[in-house]
């Protein structure tokens, strides 16, 4: 299969491009710039010069492709602050994609997260769970809704759901770092009230081997979770980052946890346990690689 992807060169995209040459596919990557460029042909995948603003662009690759997953998304103007136009930009690359797809029958993968999940499901959250957008991160359960309604154009859409913690070698700007960065910064590995609250987690090659079963098998519609551990104290995570890094474990003052965390103080007292029965039945799909505890205590996150 020719595969257009999107988001490429990133953290997963970087899992997935090689995922895919591996099993026999072709992959056309979008590239931003010329680094991003040089990467996706040292892996032996092809290069489209362009980004999410190229409307004109992403239609005709789709078009050319068999299949396409998207894994893009402005993160840097989420950083910013600019979540809107963030949500928008990837609004409008799915309807461009849609208008290049439809009556065709082809794969279309998209990108959500468990996070969505933390408050509409009471207990573990499982694929059936539909969400509802509204303010805030639940803007993006547009996005992930719009995916589910591809379907309905003959567009054989699926949406892989990722938890907070995709971890591994591979990341370099996720929570994990995050919380290790602050850490090193405050002398201390903290965690909010009794550190019970649950975060899920996977490693980045078991969630690139979602994205390509999704690719190759998922039935039109398909909402997929890309979950391996259902769900990790975040004590623990604290307790893990303390011990590699020789420092103190405590609980942060509620009114302390803005300046202590900063951007991460949304996300500390995130309780998010999910679950994946039905992804690992619907795609033969098992984990097989370290769990996020198991993968702290390899190390490289401290190297």
């Amino acid at each position: 299969m020719r595969v257009f992807v999107t988001g490429a060169t990133g953290h997963i995209g970087s899992a997935v491009v090689p995922e895919l040459l591996s099993a026999g596919h072709q992959v056309v990557g979008l590239a931003r710039t010329d680094a991003s460029a040089a990467a996706l042909k040292a892996l032996g995948a092809e290069a489209r010069p362009g980004d999410l603003d190229d409307l004109d662009g992403l239609r005709e690759a789709a078009a050319d492709a068999d299949g396409v997953i998207h894994l893009a998304f402005k993160h840097d103007a989420m950083m910013a602050g600019d979540f809107a136009t963030a949500v928008e930009a990837d609004l409008a690359a799915l309807r461009a994609f849609r208008q290049a797809l439809a009556g065709t029958g082809k794969p279309f993968v998209g990108t959500s997260g468990t996070a969505l999940l933390a408050h509409a499901a009471a207990g573990p959250a499982t694929e059936d769970v539909v969400l509802t957008p509204g303010p805030g991160l639940a803007a993006r359960a547009g996005a992930e809704n719009l995916v589910g309604e591809l379907a309905e154009s003959a567009i054989r859409s699926s949406v892989v759901r990722l938890p907070p913690t995709v971890h591994s070698a591979l990341d370099r700007a996720g929570f994990v770092p995050m919380l290790i960065a602050t850490a090193r910064d405050k002398g201390v590995s903290g965690y909010l009230g009794d550190g019970a609250n649950r975060w899920p987690a996977v490693h980045t090659l078991d969630a690139a081997r979602v994205y390509r079963l999704a690719l190759e098998r998922a039935p039109a519609g398909s909402r997929l979770h890309a979950v391996a551990d259902e769900g990790v104290p975040l004590r623990h995570i604290a307790e893990a980052i303390g011990r590699h890094l020789d420092v103190p474990v405590a609980a942060i003052p509620p009114d302390q946890a803005e300046a202590h965390f900063g951007f991460l103080a949304a996300v500390v007292p995130l309780d998010n346990p999910a679950r994946s029965e039905h992804t690992r039945r619907l795609l033969g799909w098992q984990p097989a690689h370290p769990g996020l505890l198991a993968d702290l205590d390899l190390g490289h996150y401290f190297a």
